[in-house]
């Protein structure tokens, strides 16, 4: 995945309603439910979603790229993810005064650009 869609929802991903409101939605990593959306940014290239996975490992956000979500149910009021548990926890430590800033944004671009997405 190149560093220029990491930031950004796929285009099938939302089936064309960006309006839609994820906070609250399940996430489900290819190896099975990682937390709730906690937070969300839809801004054009800027995009992304903070996920609270705190029943899977206590009191822990994680941001995740919107390059790496690969799908939304409303229905079902899912997120899917395309990499695993295990690959998320090793993603760039969250924290609440950094999460915005470049540089943390740099790290996770490092460690979610290397996955590709289908």
């Amino acid at each position: 995945m190149t560093s220029e869609n990491l930031w950004t929802y796929r285009s099938d991903v939302y089936g064309g309603d960006q309006t839609l409101d994820l906070i609250g939605f399940d996430v489900e990593a290819t190896d099975g439910k990682i937390g709730l959306v906690e937070e969300e940014s839809t801004v054009v290239g800027d995009s992304y979603m903070v996920v609270d996975i705190g029943f899977w490992v206590f009191d822990k956000k994680i941001v995740l790229p919107a390059g790496m979500i690969t799908g939304i149910d409303p229905a079902e009021r899912k997120v899917y993810v395309g990499c695993t548990k295990e690959e998320i926890e090793e993603a760039p430590e969250f924290s609440v005064t950094t999460y915005k800033e470049p540089g943390y944004r740099e790290r996770l671009g490092g460690h979610y650009g290397r996955f590709t997405m289908s």
